[in-house]
């Protein structure tokens, strides 16, 4: 038998157990695979920019292999069907068992299932998350709902268990150079991000030397680059999540009990991150975006297009949100605090469905993940497990005050907006009626009102 190492969302050589093992029982005749599936991506309704990002770190990952001495064979197909029936087809006829990592989504789970029921010996590692799935339970045995709780048993696991790397062979290829040339232009191109090999030498290092510790007080503050920046390599999975907790414990070696200190509130998002791809492994059928709240399934949102379509252009007159979505747009990228009042604004103000803005974001998002994406939106909606209480409705005008109260970032997204004095551009319509523009369109409710609409809709 001969071994086919398949790389699907574990696009990297730092801690990636299944090219371990695949180093480790490799012969003359093995290969490595990757797949382009154009049409599922696009079913997937995944971004042009993350396509692309894509893209670029598998040209990356194969020169990165070749001085491994493993060739990676890049292989289009329309979509995961026909992925299916090319990887039985090809296994049958070449005798290949398969290494791989093993995937969250439910169609992914369901094609494995498939190719194992087909004869194929398939060799599965899990590489996604830093504490195994399953590993943290209640005591009756099922997945946590709360994530405070969830997050006590995270650390009481990682004290116990301790951080293990599938560290092979990386040395070799860390000072891997390719040309790096952009695939794509304008807004859909990603090469305004760097390759992971800058991240993991520059990027990681500077970050937590000179922001981890304000990133607590800075993390809110759109107009302040205080964010990792990392959330596009942990999506496509050029960047492990174990790796980068290493690389935080070798800066902060007792953060594990230091739960009060400030560098914490970074590993809490990783927590957050965990604690949602765990919840999906259990709950597959929030893959088919169901509410994980059964009450809230049936919920009957008006869902009024020219709303949602202006939500989508940045023109819902409350300039926070506007420029929040004009950075999407443009950039392919949003601020988590952004992300928050985005999707409150939309499924509380506006009263549409979760799930349009959960696919706008797949569509723009260059480190859109389904785990991460469904879980945000669905706690923005009051939908989702540990969500935000249906009452919890994110003032705009009010969040805009408290962390852009120079109105930096509004300025930088809304051009139009550039001469309104501070104290007017949180909600400028008066101010611009008084000197008689027309620059910046009205808003399209009022948030007291939409306010109570939102409260009533919520308790029927």
């Amino acid at each position: 038998m001969t071994l086919l190492l398949w790389f699907r969302g574990d696009l990297r050589v730092r801690d990636n157990p299944a090219l371990s093992y695949f180093i480790q029982h490799k012969h003359a005749d093995d290969k490595a695979i990757v797949f382009l599936m154009p049409e599922q991506w696009k079913n997937y309704h995944w971004s042009a920019i993350k396509i692309d990002f894509i893209k670029r770190h598998i040209r990356l990952l194969k020169s990165q292999l070749t001085t491994l001495g493993i060739n990676l064979e890049v292989v289009e197909v329309a979509d995961i069907k026909e992925q299916t029936s090319y990887l039985i087809k090809r296994c049958q006829q070449q005798g290949h068992e398969v290494v791989a990592s093993s995937e969250l989504e439910i169609n992914e789970r369901q094609r494995d299932q498939k190719i194992m029921d087909a004869g194929i010996k398939l060799h599965l590692f899990e590489s996604d998350v830093i504490v195994p799935k399953g590993a943290v339970l209640t005591q009756s045995g099922d997945m946590y709902k709360v994530f405070t709780a969830f997050k006590k048993a995270w650390l009481s696991y990682m004290r116990m268990h301790g951080l293990t790397l599938a560290d092979n062979a990386f040395n070799q290829v860390e000072q891997t150079k390719v040309n790096d040339i952009a695939l794509l232009t304008g807004d859909e191109s990603s090469v305004k991000w760097p390759l992971v090999t800058d991240v993991e030498q520059s990027v990681i290092p500077t970050f937590l030397r000179d922001k981890l510790e304000d990133y607590h007080e800075q993390r809110d503050f759109p107009a302040i680059k205080g964010t990792s920046g990392l959330s596009p390599y942990l999506a496509i999975g050029a960047l492990s999540s174990r790796y980068v907790l290493r690389q935080l414990l070798q800066r902060c070696p007792d953060l594990l009990t230091a739960t009060d200190s400030a560098e914490f509130s970074w590993l809490n998002e990783l927590i957050w991150r965990d604690f949602y791809r765990h919840l999906m492994h259990f709950r597959q059928d929030l893959c088919t975006h169901k509410s994980y709240n059964d009450k809230y399934q049936q919920m009957d949102w008006p869902n009024k297009q020219v709303w949602f379509d202006a939500w989508c252009q940045g023109k819902t007159g409350y300039p926070f949100v506007d420029a929040a979505m004009r950075q999407l747009n443009q950039t392919g990228w949003m601020h988590n605090r952004l992300r928050m009042v985005v999707a409150s604004f939309l499924t509380k103000h506006l009263l549409i469905d979760w799930r349009w803005g959960e696919q706008y974001f797949m569509k723009q998002l260059i480190d859109g993940d389904l785990a991460a994406n469904n879980g945000g939106w669905q706690w923005a909606a009051s939908t989702g497990c540990d969500a935000q209480p249906y009452f919890r409705v994110f003032n705009p005008i009010r969040q805009s005050e408290r962390f852009d109260p120079s109105g930096d970032f509004i300025r930088k997204y809304l051009p139009e907006l550039a001469n309104v004095p501070d104290k007017h551009i949180h909600f400028p319509h008066k101010y611009l009626k008084e000197i008689n523009s027309s620059v910046y369109w009205p808003a399209l409710v009022d948030h007291k009102a939409a306010r109570e609409n939102a409260l009533a809709f919520y308790k029927v």
